[in-house]
């Protein structure tokens, strides 16, 4: 924050469009027209005025035309506000697209506007203020930055120069915690609000070559969904501490594809394999896939436990206790532990019903394995 990056990163994007190409078309995006305007247009346009650069917005239009050096090239500014903003920048040809704050954009948009980036030598400009550890910005660019040959720059406030050693001061004490880190840092960090903060991959996430050997008890968690995400996890108990080994998970969303419970019960199989599980616990409004683990008959099917609040308690003890692990390859759960929040607002203490799957097959788990006998009991009978 406060970096210069964009300006920075804005009189860039044009010296590199005239110097490479001529009478071609361009895309500026941000996350609305008025924000662009705002934080793009109105600083940028006098800067290169100065610069030689002959401006002339059209505004009905949203295109900027400029001239410089005997060049001529198109700027079209779009808003990447939500899902249907990729429609606006479909079947143009574009020499090069810049994506202010992409971190703020759908995927859909920013992705729709990398297609349309097909000139050869064409070039994507992206620029952000970092969110949460597991955006998908984060996850495919930032992290992939070598793989995909981009040329990453961290600013931070003390590459502004405009910025006097008193106001990088008063900036540094008006945050704290993760936006501290966020904001001042510019680091991708979790900000407040998460439901389990006190989870660390450091300390919960375990290297498949130290996973313990031997398990004494196996069991499986399940939040069955159609439409919506299934999440398994495959859980061993060593000692006193469960490791969730691995897990499926489906979301039909993304593959286009809706599995039924005959298609999910075969892929439980697949997770379990040939280990000795106990019991499978199931999401207790998931009567029919609970019919049809009991009709196959090789395994115990246990509705869970699920009482929210006091499950999510019992989550948050285990972890601070560190009784639960995750072995590396659970990418799905431990991607939901950094997006799993409390709902803001409201006059009640409930999470957002979003990146929730695995963390609801995690609530059942930890409520009804673990604390099963807190109050209630279950039985479960297999045919043999």
């Amino acid at each position: 924050m406060r970096s210069g990056k964009t300006l920075c990163m804005s009189i860039s994007f044009a010296a590199w469009a005239f110097a490479a190409f001529d009478g071609c078309s361009f895309a500026i995006c941000g996350k609305t027209i008025t924000s662009l305007r705002r934080n793009i247009v109105v600083p940028l346009l006098p800067l290169l005025r100065e610069l030689g650069f002959r401006c002339e917005e059209k505004l009905s239009r949203n295109v900027i035309e400029m001239e410089c050096g005997g060049r001529h090239n198109r700027f079209y500014l779009f808003g990447g506000k939500d899902e249907g903003s990729a429609a606006l920048i479909q079947g143009m040809t574009l020499g090069g697209v810049l994506l202010d704050e992409v971190a703020l954009m759908p995927r859909s948009f920013v992705e729709q506007a990398i297609a349309r980036c097909s000139l050869e030598g064409s070039k994507l400009w992206f620029n952000c203020n970092p969110e949460y550890p597991q955006h998908w910005f984060h996850a495919e660019w930032v992290q992939k930055a070598r793989e995909k040959n981009c040329l990453y720059v961290h600013f931070t406030m003390e590459d502004n120069p405009s910025l006097s050693r008193e106001m990088l001061e008063r900036y540094r004490k008006l945050y704290s915690g993760a936006f501290y880190t966020r904001f001042v840092e510019g680091k991708w960090a979790a900000t407040e609000g998460l439901v389990y903060p006190m989870f660390s991959e450091k300390l919960h996430v375990t290297a498949l070559s130290a996973l313990p050997e031997r398990f004494e008890d196996y069991q499986v968690s399940c939040d069955y969904g159609t439409v919506n995400p299934a999440s398994f996890g495959l859980w061993g108990l060593s000692g006193n501490c469960w490791y969730r080994l691995r897990e499926y998970y489906w979301n039909s969303r993304e593959t286009g594809q809706q599995r039924t419970d005959e298609e999910h019960y075969r892929a439980l199989e697949e997770l379990i394999g040939a280990l000795p599980v106990r019991s499978v616990i199931c999401d207790p409004s998931a009567a029919s896939f609970l019919e049809c683990i009991r009709r196959h008959g090789s395994y115990a099917a246990v509705p869970a436990r699920n009482d929210v609040l006091s499950g999510i308690r019992l989550v948050a003890d285990a972890l601070r206790e560190e009784r639960l692990f995750f072995s590396e390859l659970c990418r799905d759960c431990l991607r939901e532990f950094g997006l799993y929040r409390w709902e803001a607002g409201g006059g009640r203490d409930a999470p957002r019903k979003e990146h929730d799957h695995a963390m609801d097959d995690l609530r059942y788990f930890v409520a009804t394995a673990l604390h099963g006998g807190e109050g209630s009991f279950y039985a479960g009978s297999v045919l043999r």
